[in-house]
C-alpha cells in the first residue's frame, strides 16, 4: 500500500459533529497533555497568551477558536484543512471511493494533534507553525512519542512524502520514501508548489494509486519529469510546470 505524508495548513473550515468517541491513530492518551495545555490556554481568558499561540493580532478572528477542544465539533482531518493544498485537492468534489482512499492513505501532520489519518475526526484549531503550547515544543513532542509508532504504521508499505520540509522535525523516515519537487523556468516554486501537491493528492485519490510504480505510470496535467535523484534512501522526482 502507498501512504502519502501531508502538511496542514493554517485555514481551517469550522462546524463539525459531536462526536465526541471517535477514534484517532495512536489513541488520545499519548497527545492528552498537548491537548489539555492547549485547551487551558485557549479557556485562560489571557487575550495575549492566546494571541501569542494562534499567531494572531486581532481579537476578533480569535473568536471562533475559543472553545473546548474536547467537546468541539469535530470533522475528518482531510477536510477541517482549507489552506492552499487542500484547496486544490478539493475534497467535496471528489467521488466516494476517492474520499475514502484519502481517508486511509494519507496521514497529515498537525501542530496540534501530530500524526493523523485524513479519515481521524480533529477539532477545528489554531497553533501558528512553530509555537510551542505552553511549554511544549509540538514537533518534540511528537516525534519522541509517535516516531515508533509511525515507523511500525508504515514497515512494509511505500512512502511518498508531500509534506514541507519543517514537519521532518515531527517525523523522520528510516525506510525508502520519495519526495517531489517543482521548477517553473528552472527555479523552484514555493507558492505553487502546495498547489501541485494538491492537485497531486488530488489525482492519487481519483486513480486510487496503491504502488509508486503505478504513480510514476500516472500522467499529471501540466507536470513533466525532468529528472530522478537518489540520495540514501530518499527519491525525489524533479517536475517541470508548463502551462
Amino acid at each position: 500500500m502507498l501512504y502519502t505524508l501531508f502538511s496542514p495548513s493554517e485555514g481551517k473550515n469550522s462546524g463539525g459533529t459531536l462526536d465526541q468517541e471517535s477514534e484517532i491513530i495512536f489513541g488520545y492518551e499519548p497527545r492528552q497533555s498537548i491537548l489539555t495545555a492547549y485547551n487551558e490556554i485557549v479557556n485562560s481568558g489571557d487575550m495575549e497568551a492566546i494571541k501569542a499561540l494562534f499567531g494572531i493580532k486581532k481579537e476578533s478572528d480569535i473568536t471562533p477558536y475559543i472553545e473546548d477542544l474536547f467537546k468541539a465539533p469535530k470533522m475528518p482531518a482531510i477536510e477541517r484543512y482549507s489552506g492552499v493544498a487542500f484547496g486544490y485537492l478539493d475534497y467535496a468534489s471528489l467521488p466516494t471511493e476517492a474520499q475514502s482512499y484519502l481517508h486511509k492513505q494519507v496521514i497529515i501532520f498537525s501542530n496540534l494533534y501530530g500524526s493523523v489519518l485524513g479519515g481521524d475526526k480533529i477539532a477545528n484549531y489554531k497553533v501558528k507553525q512553530g509555537n510551542s503550547i505552553g511549554d511544549i515544543a509540538p514537533d518534540k513532542f511528537y516525534k519522541e512519542r509517535f516516531s515508533y509508532q509511525l515507523d511500525l504504521q508504515l514497515m512494509d508499505h511505500e512512502i511518498l512524502d508531500l509534506r514541507a520540509g519543517y514537519y521532518d522535525k515531527f517525523y523522520k523516515t528510516k525506510q525508502n520514501y520519495t519526495t517531489l519537487k517543482f521548477l517553473k523556468g528552472g527555479k523552484t516554486v514555493s507558492h505553487w508548489a502546495k498547489a501541485y501537491r494538491g492537485i497531486v493528492l488530488r489525482e492519487l485519490a481519483k486513480h486510487q494509486i496503491d504502488s509508486l510504480d503505478d504513480f510514476m505510470k500516472m500522467e499529471i496535467e501540466t507536470l513533466k519529469v525532468e529528472e530522478i535523484k537518489e540520495v540514501k534512501n530518499k527519491r525525489e522526482i524533479i517536475y517541470s510546470i508548463h502551462d
